[in-house]
């Protein structure tokens, strides 16, 4: 298969998958499997960059909320406290991301390792719903450092590959209090710097070992989770209204179990 093709691929994956709590490192994983689209430091590198395409989505989807919030950014103002909580929430995974990155990366990124982490991660989802899902604060502005601060703990979470970092969020969310669909809108804020600097940093790493062909698959890659990923959160904040995360969870656990009969097939390395 053609190295644009795979591209294409990979990049609908991420988009459809970046924002909701099914992990999309998980899923990137199991369609770079299925494709042969693994094995090198720029797959890799690859699967991590072409998230900025859905974080440019999730900037361009809020863009008038965002450009509202930096017109109040001074120390006091409402768009300073937003931006604050955010980089607190920021914080505790971006510290202890770059201690473990390169571990994580030799050691983790595996079917079996997002196997196991698809289903334990189903499990606490569900576990989530039944303890917090009673809350509702809908409204972001109440957010506090301190509940920033669990969302941030919550996130190391994600650092497991199939863990997701959306479902790390949405449930440190939930822990502090907030609806699920508020949740999932902060978690949404909190990858714009999140997924920017693990992009940024895989980028710093790899640069100089990408060619002319890899840098045009990065390309396709990336435009392609921009437009499905636009596409995929404006429809999962309109089902989060309605819906609770339990169909998620449902699907995580389904799919790990999948995973871990393809690998002891040997259908799945």
């Amino acid at each position: 298969m053609q190295l644009f093709l795979k591209a294409i691929i990979m990049g609908i994956v991420e988009g459809l998958t970046e924002f909701l709590p099914v992990s999309s490192t998980g899923h990137l994983i199991i369609a770079g499997d299925l494709i042969d689209f693994k094995g090198t430091p720029f797959h890799i590198m690859f699967d991590i960059v072409i998230q900025l395409g859905a974080i440019l989505a999730v900037i361009f989807y809020y863009r008038n909320k965002i450009l509202n919030s930096l017109k109040e950014i001074l120390p006091g103002q409402r768009g300073f406290r937003f931006w604050m909580n955010i980089f607190i929430a920021f914080l505790p995974a971006a510290v202890i991301g770059v201690l473990v990155n390169d571990y994580v990366e030799r050691y983790l990124f595996s079917s079996f390792t997002v196997a196991i982490a698809l289903i334990v991660g189903g499990i606490l989802m569900i576990l989530a719903e039944n303890l917090f899902g009673r809350y509702g604060i809908e409204d972001l502005e109440e957010m506090t450092p301190g509940k920033s601060l669990v969302v941030g703990i919550a996130q190391c979470l994600s650092l497991f590959p199939g863990m997701s970092r959306s479902a790390s969020t949405i449930m440190g969310g939930m822990a502090a209090g907030l609806s699920v669909k508020a949740a999932a809108e902060f978690s949404f804020f909190l990858a714009i710097p999140t997924i920017l600097g693990a992009s940024v940093y895989s980028l710093m790493k790899g640069f100089s070992s990408v060619s002319a062909l890899e840098w045009q698959a990065l390309g396709i890659g990336f435009l392609v989770s921009f437009i499905v990923a636009l596409l995929a959160v404006d429809r999962f904040l309109a089902y989060l209204s309605r819906h609770s995360l339990k169909s998620f969870a449902y699907y995580r656990i389904a799919v790990g179990i999948l995973m871990l009969l393809l690998i002891y097939a040997g259908i799945v390395a």
